[in-house]
């Protein structure tokens, strides 16, 4: 258990770590999530391949892949640009507004019950975005940037329920991981029409930033909270991921100094979104609690 728990913690550290290397690789957005989901997707076949774990799909599953990988190419894509247009603690406070889009948007579109509560932390985290984005105007293209990311954060988890009931983790990535590579190969040449790049082949630099970020930040990291999920619960995931803003807003002050940029304003805003964070977190937890919920979750 101890084990798992330092297994699921590094891998919640990686992802917060995905902000940092956003800033430290010079490449346009588009270009880098291109990179990114490149190196990613070879690493995976090629793993999968030797361990023969590579299965088929059929041509209506990989349909299914390549518009929720789509999903996923644009989440990246944004999140990176809301990083350069405006800096990692602004692009990692923004993702935080993925729990209301999810409040919001999984009761639409799998017919469920919306919970108030749910819809109600979810504006405290908007308020306490809006409040950034009030006193800091200059960050308004990384914000909405920001905001666009949340959305498709929220979307790609609540499409993906299908695909955990018929196949394994390592094949839901490497497919979905695939169909993004697609999607990004067919929207990068388009995107940099309105968001031209300084140049397009990665430097040396660069290139040592791409591989940790695609080995680490991604191959390790889902291999770390995969092995983690066979020790601990689904309820321990989700509270700790609520820790990656905080990881990698800490990162931000640590490595950028970007605490020196930002106003009384950004702290109050991080405080109702962190309010919002442990709010939810209290209410998971003495809902877990509940009888009745340990039945409907058996």
């Amino acid at each position: 258990m101890k084990k798992a728990l330092v297994q699921l913690h590094i891998a919640v550290f990686l992802a917060g770590f995905t902000a940092i290397l956003g800033k430290l690789i010079a490449l346009n957005e588009g270009l880098l999530v291109w990179y990114r989901l490149l190196i990613t997707v070879i690493t995976l076949v090629v793993l999968l391949y030797y361990k023969k774990q590579l299965v088929k799909i059929t041509a209506k599953d990989a349909l299914k892949f390549l518009g929720v990988g789509t999903i996923v190419a644009l989440h990246w894509i944004t999140f990176y640009g809301s990083v350069k247009y405006a800096n990692a603690s602004v692009a990692l406070v923004c993702f935080s507004a993925t729990g209301f889009f999810t409040s919001l948007l999984e009761p639409l579109i799998l017919k469920k019950r919306i919970v108030i509560i749910e819809m109600l932390l979810g504006l405290l985290t908007i308020a306490g975005i809006y409040i950034i984005f009030d006193f800091h105007p200059q960050y308004k293209l990384g914000i909405a940037f920001g905001i666009i990311s949340a959305l498709g954060s929220a979307l790609f988890p609540i499409f993906n329920k299908e695909f955990t009931k018929r196949f394994t983790p390592q094949t839901i990535t490497v497919y979905e991981l695939g169909g993004g590579l697609v999607a990004a190969t067919l929207i990068v040449p388009l995107y940099l029409i309105k968001f031209p790049a300084q140049y397009y082949l990665p430097t040396t630099s660069d290139w040592g930033w791409l591989i940790v970020l695609a080995w680490f930040c991604t191959v390790l990291s889902f291999n770390l909270q995969l092995n983690a999920l066979k020790k601990i619960s689904a309820f321990t995931a989700n509270l700790t991921y609520n820790l990656e803003p905080v990881y990698g807003i800490i990162m931000a002050f640590i490595f950028f100094k970007e605490n020196k940029d930002l106003n009384y304003q950004f702290y109050i805003g991080v405080g109702l979104i962190l309010l919002a964070v442990i709010l939810q977190m209290v209410r998971v937890y003495y809902q877990s609690k509940s009888p009745v919920y340990r039945h409907l979750n058996r």
